[in-house]
Parts: structure tokens; sequence; C-alpha cells
């Protein structure tokens, strides 16, 4: 048999729901209900195309022109978005992670991340994975395992959809922020925040997405219980639905309507909902930036439940 693309399949069960994990970047490949799929994932045999349920560390989204600096030293990172000359979504993606604990409901793997090309810090990072009732649950923990303080961000990179598929258009998007971040066409924030009230970006209330394109940070949230945010989608008529929660340590969310998706058939298929702990190019701007002390730790949840 050809071993899957991702390597070893981490498959969690808890009651009528299923989520399989991945050994490469310890990412999310499949998670539903009895009802159906709750993520637009990807078949054992494929790879993660648009980032489909990675984690993103040490940074999410893009550092403008893979550069920045550190306690007065410049970084040159390794450009993997050339279009933009970027450098995005971290350097674990691609990286097997290890096993560290599991049960049929969850899983936990490890990395230690080893100083890398502009990236000269070394991380323990751990991912784990957990059904319950409520749904799926993902804690990140990463510990500065070096002697030098070092710049850290999370993020993930889910794509959610309601069950019984079809185009994100008609559903209806609740997004509880109160701004955007302004950015160029690179993507890379100006430093300007955008409240929401009177634009097209403003989801406080629930609305359909219609034929908006996103590909949007929102900052400002907040939360209805416990510091706990919850952006949700649902059908038209609230009969079923999904939501991604994040805890308070994530200042930030991007979403993302996958319109510039390679694989053109996948585009508006699925919603990405980007729990992130800094803003994009925080590594410059240092908008949300965690600075991890040497053998200091920094944990971060979020999750994905049915509605």
């Amino acid at each position: 048999m050809t071993a899957a693309p991702t390597g070893r399949q981490y498959e969690l069960i808890s009651g009528r729901q299923r989520a399989v994990v991945v050994e490469l970047g310890a990412g999310l490949r499949e998670y539903g209900s009895g009802a159906g799929p709750l993520v637009d994932g990807y078949a054992i045999d494929e790879s993660p195309n648009g980032a489909r349920g990675q984690l993103l560390l040490p940074w999410p989204n893009r550092i403008a022109d893979a550069t920045y600096r550190f306690s007065g030293k410049e970084y040159r990172l390794p450009i993997n978005e050339p279009k933009t000359g970027s450098a995005i979504h971290g350097i674990t993606r691609d990286m097997p992670w290890h096993l560290h604990d599991s049960s049929a409901s969850a899983v936990t793997l490890a990395l230690d991340l080893p100083p890398q090309a502009g990236y000269p810090f070394p991380l323990q990072l751990t991912a784990t994975y957990q059904l319950d009732s409520d749904g799926l649950a993902v804690t990140i923990t990463a510990a500065n395992t070096g002697q030098t303080p070092c710049p850290y961000g999370a993020g993930a990179h889910p794509y959610v959809r309601l069950v019984g598929g079809g185009l994100i258009d008609n559903a209806l998007l609740h997004i509880p922020a109160g701004a955007t971040l302004e950015a160029d066409s690179r993507g890379i924030p100006t430093g300007t925040e955008l409240p929401v009230e009177g634009t097209a970006f403003d989801f406080r209330t629930p609305r359909p997405i219609g034929q908006l394109t996103l590909d949007t940070a929102f900052t400002n949230l907040t939360s209805a219980n416990a510091g706990i945010t919850t952006i949700a989608l649902t059908s038209p008529d609230r009969s079923r639905g999904v939501a991604v929660w994040m805890d308070s340590s994530h200042g930030y969310a991007m979403v993302y309507s996958g319109d510039t998706l390679a694989d053109v058939p996948r585009r508006r298929h699925g919603l990405a909902i980007e729990p992130m702990t800094c803003a994009p190019d925080a590594f410059n701007s240092d908008a949300g930036l965690v600075i991890l002390d040497p053998g200091e730790t920094h944990s971060a949840t979020w999750g994905i439940a049915p509605l």
C-alpha cells in the first residue's frame, strides 16, 4: 500500500463524531458528525492544498518580504509565497510530528523544532486534539527551549462547511468582531484598524455572505462567555451549522472565502476561519506578538463544534 502523503493517520471517535489528524504538520484532515462532514478536508491520498486543516507555527499568515527584526537583529526567512515575496504560515506544516499520547477520542502529537533558517529559536511544540460531546478542541503549546527570548505566534487553517455541502454564498455568517485590519495588495496589514460598522464586513449580526470576497483579518473580538469568541456559519433556515471557537489568547481571526484557491472547483465550497494569536506580519508590527523567554510556555485553545 502506498503511504499517505501526510504520513500516519490518527482516527478519533466520540459518539457519532469522527476526526482524522495527520502526522505531517499535525494537521486536521477530516472532521464530521453523523450528519456529515463539518470541514472541507481532503482525501487520504491527497495533500492539504490551500493549507487545509494545517497548524500555522511559529507564526500565522504572512511576514512581509520574509524579513523581520528582533532584539536588534535582522532575520531573513525562506520565501514560500513568491507572488507576494512573503514567508507565510510558519515552518512546521511540512514537518513530521511524533506521537506523544493517544486514546480513542484524543491524540497529542509533538515536535522538537530545531533552529531554522531565519528562525534560529528552538521550540518544543505539542498539539492535542480532543473529541467530546461538545465537538473538537485543539490545544497548541509551545515552550522556548533555547537560551534567548524568541518571537512566537500560533494559528490554524480549518475550512468549515455546512452539512450537505454547496457554496457558502447563501450561508449566514456571524463574526463578533468590531474591526478589520486594513491591508495592502500583498495582504500585509498597514497598521490601521477599520471599524466594521457600516461596511460589507459587519457580520456582528448573522447575515448571508453573498458574493463578498473574504481574505480578511478581524480583530476587536467579543466573547459570549468565559472569554470564548465564536464565529458561526449556519444555513439560511438556521437548521444546521458549524462554529469555530477560540479562547482569549486569540486576538485575531482571518476569514477566507477561498476565491483564489488554485484548486478552482473548491472555491467558495468551504470557509476558512483561522484563529490567530497575533496579526499577520506580527513579527514586524508586534500586533499580538508573544515573546517567549527561555523556559517559558504558551498555550492556546480553539475548536470546531456542530450547531
